[in-house]
């Protein structure tokens, strides 16, 4: 079904203006800095969006959702569970060198400046979390039934070491502008997986 030219004004909109809030916050993102970004006039995407931070979290959610398409796309390649567990390590990797939205890990980014200030951004962050957490928890889970990885992997410490790993190999790769940081947890990673093998 073909777009109409609001929706297709609207997803522009969001795709401009991902990249500030990414990189700036909420907080520091202008509506200059979004006027520049869309080339639109405040009140043309006040007549998409009702509020700044509406369109925050339509930005959000679209910066995730280009996340979680790198993470389907890996554990697509292989039905390994192991190596679909490398392979989600590997887009992280990817995504440190080559960001589909400048600025670093949007739920990293969200989650550390709303935390105390925007709790419609933090729930979104959290939520966005949980999902990679969930889809980490299912590769566990149907590698262990297929005997793919070890007995008795637990899928939600093996989550939470993932993420926790990754998002650490992001925020060092960002803070140094040296992307050895992400390749030195990724190489780590990648051995502990391995030794997860039955």
């Amino acid at each position: 079904m073909a777009s109409t030219k609001g929706e297709r004004t609207r997803r522009r909109i969001v795709e401009r203006c991902a990249p500030v809030f990414n990189q700036r916050g909420y907080a520091g993102a202008s509506m200059r800095d979004l006027v520049a970004a869309t080339g639109l006039e405040k009140g043309g995407i006040y007549n998409h969006f009702d509020s700044k931070e509406a369109l925050a979290l339509a930005a959000f959610d679209h910066s995730v959702d280009l996340l979680g398409e790198r993470l389907a796309a890996a554990r697509a390649s292989t039905d390994d569970a192991v190596d679909q567990l490398i392979a989600v390590a590997h887009a992280f990797e990817g995504w440190a060198r080559e960001p589909a939205v400048p600025g670093g890990c949007p739920i990293m980014n969200t989650a550390i400046e709303a935390d105390d200030t925007n709790p419609e951004l933090h729930a979104h962050a959290r939520d966005a979390m949980t999902r990679w957490h969930r889809l980490i928890g299912a590769i566990v889970k149907d590698g262990t039934a297929m005997a793919q990885l070890a007995p008795g992997t637990n899928p939600y410490e093996l989550a939470t070491v993932l993420t926790a790993t990754l998002e650490g190999g992001l925020m060092l790769t960002r803070l140094h502008g040296n992307t050895a940081h992400m390749d030195r947890v990724v190489a780590h990673l990648v051995t502990y997986l391995e030794g997860l093998r039955p």
